[in-house]
C-alpha cells in the first residue's frame, strides 16, 4: 500500500521559514515527478512547485526566488523549503507523486498519489 505522508506545517509569522517533507512509503519501483501544490479556503489547487527524478525543476511564478524544492530519491522524500513567508502564502499543501511505480507482480502501471495535506499559515 503506497502513501504519501507529509509533514512540516504550522503557524508562522510574515517573513519566517518552514520546511515541508514528503515521504512516500510502500513497495516503489520509482516514481517519476514529485511536487508540492497548495490550496488556499475558496481557491483552486494550484501547483507550486515540482521536481523530476534526474532533478529538473519547475516552480510557480509567485515562489520564484523564496521556495526550493529538492529530493532524496533513495528516501522517495521530497522537501520544500519555503523563505520570506507572506500571509498570501497561507494554504494547505499537498504533496504529489506523478508516475509512480508500486513493486507489484505482475506490474500494475504508473499511478499518480495525493498526500492528505498539511496547513501552512503565515500571520501578518
Amino acid at each position: 500500500q503506497v502513501q504519501l505522508v507529509e509533514s512540516g506545517g504550522g503557524l508562522v509569522q510574515a517573513g519566517g521559514s518552514l520546511r515541508l517533507s514528503c515521504a512516500a512509503s510502500g513497495s516503489i519501483l520509482s516514481i517519476d515527478a514529485m511536487g508540492w501544490y497548495r490550496q488556499a479556503p475558496g481557491k483552486q489547487r494550484e501547483l507550486v512547485a515540482t521536481i523530476t527524478s534526474g532533478g529538473r525543476t519547475k516552480y510557480a511564478d509567485f515562489v520564484k526566488g523564496r521556495f526550493t524544492i529538492s529530493r532524496d530519491n533513495a528516501k522517495n522524500t521530497v522537501y520544500l523549503q519555503m523563505n520570506s513567508l507572506k500571509p498570501e502564502d497561507t494554504a494547505v499543501y499537498y504533496c504529489n507523486a506523478e508516475g509512480l511505480v508500486p513493486m507489484t507482480s505482475p506490474p500494475s502501471g504508473a499511478w499518480d498519489y495525493w498526500g492528505q495535506g498539511t496547513q501552512v499559515t503565515v500571520s501578518s
